[in-house]
């Protein structure tokens, strides 16, 4: 019996060792990493953004005359979007693309808003605005994202 209860207490001790059971490591924080990164991407490229309390940086190049969309609005954009390094990770589409504002990364939430219809920048988002510190559809995790931007219209 001693001998059964030793086996056990040894067993359960080990599994307790087990990755499975190991404490919970919080996902890496980028912010700070992100920040530098785009300030540099900025100065390098000589250009005049717009920090807001999130974290998201944005360039006006046009703000537009039309309408100003909400985070909740339909709009239509026309978009590239790339690394600080240059590579593109999506070319978008010539014609542009429509979507609900409340239905994509919260960098795009927030940074649509700040053109109206016609208007045309560049939003520099860090990955918390974005995908996370997770990689996800081939954009590795902690990337920040470039988007050059022309905001066609709002759809309502």
């Amino acid at each position: 019996m001693k001998k059964l209860l030793s086996t056990l207490l040894v067993f359960t001790l080990f599994s307790c060792l087990s990755p499975e059971n190991e404490p919970y490591t919080p996902p890496k924080d980028f912010t700070a990493e992100n920040d530098k990164e785009i300030t540099e991407y900025i100065a390098k490229n000589n250009l005049t953004a717009q920090k807001t309390s999130s974290g998201l940086y944005y360039v006006i190049n046009q703000p537009g005359e039309g309408t100003q969309p909400t985070a909740s609005s339909n709009v239509t954009v026309i978009y590239k979007g790339y690394y600080t390094n240059g590579t593109v990770f999506d070319p978008g589409k010539p014609e542009g693309v429509s979507f609900g504002l409340n239905q994509v990364i919260k960098g795009w939430t927030e940074g649509i808003p700040y053109f109206k219809a016609g208007g045309s920048g560049i939003l520099l988002i860090p990955s918390h605005l974005a995908y996370g510190p997770y990689d996800y559809r081939g954009i590795p995790g902690g990337s920040v994202l470039v988007f050059d931007v022309k905001l066609i219209s709002v759809n309502n």
